[in-house]
């Protein structure tokens, strides 16, 4: 793992205490995911997730409320681990928090494991809707579990210009373009089987659930909005 006081990292991997599917599931289902990872940030009782994956966590943050005392401890006297103790009473998640330490690391790219499962839906809700904060707005995140993968698109980009982001993946699979927060204006698709051409998504209504990928160069263009990407593997 990259020393984040040596070397500025790209990719952080945060990794939260919702349910995280064997490595060798997540790789065969996402291929490419953990591809270039520069250190791990643990958020509680992701850092008993993150050892099961085959993480080493540079860094655990939260309450640690979620987390096995030994656990605690053992984190606490690892020689390559660091920990960062927060109130119970706070503001933030502990998944938020880890995410706000990613940044901290110089972080571009993230991605977040353990952000859907769980017994908590509002947990798995506010994850999401962690995707628009405004402290994360200019890094790449995406939520990645065995059966979904989600990032938000926001636009518009510097000088007012749509956005257009690829969409790359499987054939068949399928891709839900959903307004988040908002009407999305503007939308068109490439490589979807039921296009959109510069055509509003509105709150509400679900026009943009369960498209399938036709192309693997597949990609969308938002004129302004935000748009939740949510896909499933084929």
């Amino acid at each position: 793992m990259v020393d984040p006081e040596t070397s500025i990292p790209r990719h952080i991997l945060v990794v939260a205490d919702g349910d995280v599917a064997p490595r060798a599931t997540l790789d065969e289902v996402w291929p490419g995911w953990a591809e270039g990872i520069a250190g791990v940030v643990a958020a509680d009782g992701g850092y008993a997730r993150a050892v099961a994956c085959g993480f080493a966590p540079y860094l655990l943050v939260g309450d640690l409320d979620s987390l096995a005392p030994e656990l605690v401890l053992e984190a606490e006297a690892s020689d390559r681990t660091r920990v960062r103790r927060s109130p119970i009473d706070k503001d933030e998640s502990d998944t938020e928090l880890a995410l706000l330490e990613a940044v901290a690391l110089g972080a571009t790219r993230v991605t977040v494991l353990g952000a859907f499962g769980g017994p908590r839906m509002d947990h798995a809700l506010a994850n999401l809707w962690l995707l628009a904060h405004p402290r994360l707005a200019t890094i790449d995140i995406e939520l990645i579990d065995v059966n979904a993968r989600a990032r938000l698109i926001a636009a518009p980009g510097p000088g007012g210009d749509p956005v257009t982001r690829p969409l790359p993946g499987r054939l068949g699979a399928i891709v839900s373009l959903l307004p988040f927060g908002g009407d999305a204006e503007g939308v068109t698709t490439r490589g979807l089987r039921y296009p959109l051409r510069d055509e509003p998504l509105r709150s509400g209504p679900a026009r943009g659930l369960s498209n399938v990928r036709t192309s693997a160069d597949a990609a969308v263009t938002l004129r302004s909005g935000r748009l939740l990407v949510v896909e499933q593997p084929a």
